[in-house]
């Protein structure tokens, strides 16, 4: 399992979001699996989950290909999502400008820079490097076109944890080891799904949602495209730039240098 720690190797993951899933500058889909477990001795409502189970969680960020590139196994159940994430080294490198991600740079035929970033659900805080969707209440067409187009890449995430489930059953059921028994199991099922991704992906392909009904070409576009100027995404407050950055995608994919011919009609 190799997670990019430069530039280069991040844009390879942002080219196959692009071109499979129509949203550029996105390096990874994160998200929180939990592995069932036997209630440990002595652990009271330790690893007690909202699903009332008893669990440890696996968060995982995942790109385009179905593959893991990081992973955090063995949390309890009892915390959530974003609460693991905060305390992960991932979570401080992106911080710290310390994973090797591109600076900011234009969307595809735009002259705006905009960072590289993880798609994320609701659970987790909107970062710069981090894009969510935004709440369904009073939502406007463009909104939810963007919501769509956001989402189509999020779920790989979770399309990854089907596969891996049903290549590696034991995750299916609840598991009688112990927690750190658990988490090595989960992890070697990680790294052999990797492997078996690389060796053999047409055996894995077919349980993978293509999202056949749609053409993935990009609109035609003008030679010389300008937008409204969004620098104030790289000044001042971190949470203003945040919204920002999400308010001029929104404008980005509803625009005819980011919209693609089907997208009016998934609202």
């Amino acid at each position: 399992m190799t997670c990019a720690t430069t530039p280069e190797a991040w844009k390879e993951v942002d080219e196959v979001f692009k071109n499979r899933w129509n949203l550029p500058h996105c390096v990874g889909a994160i998200d929180g699996k939990h592995v069932a477990i036997r209630k440990p001795k002595k652990s009271g409502s330790y690893y007690y989950n909202y699903k009332h189970l008893f669990s440890i969680v696996m968060l995982a960020v995942v790109d385009a290909d179905y593959k893991f590139l990081y992973v955090d196994i063995g949390a309890n159940g009892a915390g959530s999502d974003a609460g693991i994430f905060n305390d992960t080294e991932l979570k401080q490198a992106l911080e710290d400008d310390k994973i090797g991600l591109p600076p900011p740079e234009p969307l595809p035929h735009d002259d705006q820079p905009i960072a590289y970033f993880i798609v994320a659900d609701d659970a987790f805080a909107l970062k710069t490097w981090m894009m969510k969707p935004l709440p369904i209440m009073n939502m406007s067409v463009n909104q939810g076109i963007f919501n769509h187009r956001l989402s189509r890449a999020r779920r790989v995430v979770e399309n990854v944890f089907g596969i891996l489930a049903s290549r590696f059953r034991c995750l299916l059921g609840t598991m009688p080891q112990s927690p750190q028994r658990v988490t090595d199991i989960a992890l070697t099922c990680c790294v052999l799904h990797n492997l078996l991704r690389l060796r053999n992906t047409n055996n894995a392909d077919i349980l993978v949602d293509h999202d056949a009904d749609h053409n993935h070409d990009e609109a035609n576009l003008p030679d010389n495209p300008t937008l409204h100027d969004m620098q104030e995404v790289y000044r001042g407050n971190a949470n203003r730039a945040a919204k920002l950055q999400r308010e001029y995608l929104i404008h980005y994919v509803n625009s005819e240098l980011g919209s693609v011919h089907w997208q009016q009609d998934t609202i």
